[in-house]
């Protein structure tokens, strides 16, 4: 599905504290992923999650010739959209919607989260349902619902790479605890992400492995949360 020239897809990953936000402190111990997905063609690119920086996170997709057509959103914790969280103001969508008037595409589910997080209006973000496609350029990125850490948690998969948000790390699963999560739908979505193509190279949400990266099947022989015998002995072991 979608592009399969590498010539053509722009591709970038963002850590937190590192790559962007080099001077918070917050965003050096969250160790948050942004991404950047586009079509060099056409020089138009997508920005997964823009937090902490926003303005460090437009200035590489600028330096690259790109110029940013919207907003793919994982979840709606303000860790990767903004907005208030453990005592911090975290910056994200609010302002980078004040700095360039794009959309937001994000689960039907989260549409009214991301909301109420960060301040936008509806009108500003798109609902869609697992199996859409938005296209950037020729760039075609198929979402994934994924619940399980949030109602409207989704993936994002493009030319055998998985943005996987907090659903999926190299090592263990988003949480289940907070509010909005569902230990059952996520054992589901975990085993959907489990059927991808071994190939598929697994892009987390945080950096919380020494590699930012890793096949699906390299993830399937080490991540414990793959594992598991069925859905009881995984609710079991993980969710609680």
């Amino acid at each position: 599905m979608g592009v399969k020239d590498d010539d053509r897809l722009y591709f970038r990953q963002l850590l937190s504290g590192r790559d962007h936000a080099q001077r918070d402190g917050l965003a050096a111990q969250m160790v948050n992923f942004s991404y950047l997905i586009g079509d060099k063609s056409t020089s138009e690119v997508l920005v997964v999650d823009p937090t902490y920086s926003v303005d460090d996170i437009l200035a590489v997709a600028n330096a690259d010739g790109m110029n940013l057509v919207g907003v793919l959103a994982t979840h709606h914790h303000p860790d990767h959209v903004g907005g208030s969280m453990m005592g911090h103001s975290i910056e994200g969508l609010a302002h980078l919607l004040e700095t360039v008037s794009v959309p937001v595409h994000a689960n039907a589910n989260e549409v009214m989260s991301i909301c109420r997080v960060t301040g936008l209006d509806p009108g500003d973000v798109i609902g869609h349902h697992g199996g859409d496609r938005v296209t950037v350029g020729e760039v075609e990125v198929e979402l994934l619902h994924t619940p399980g850490h949030t109602p409207g948690s989704q993936c994002f998969l493009v030319d055998g790479r998985l943005v996987a948000g907090d659903t999926l790390f190299l090592s263990g699963c988003g949480r289940t605890d907070l509010p909005g999560g569902d230990p059952d739908a996520m054992y589901d979505s975990l085993c959907t992400l489990a059927g991808l193509a071994d190939t598929t190279v697994l892009y987390p949400g945080h950096r919380y492995s020494p590699a930012s990266a890793a096949t699906m099947a390299a993830v399937k022989e080490t991540n414990p949360v793959l594992m598991a015998s069925g859905k009881p002995s995984w609710l079991a072991t993980f969710g609680g």
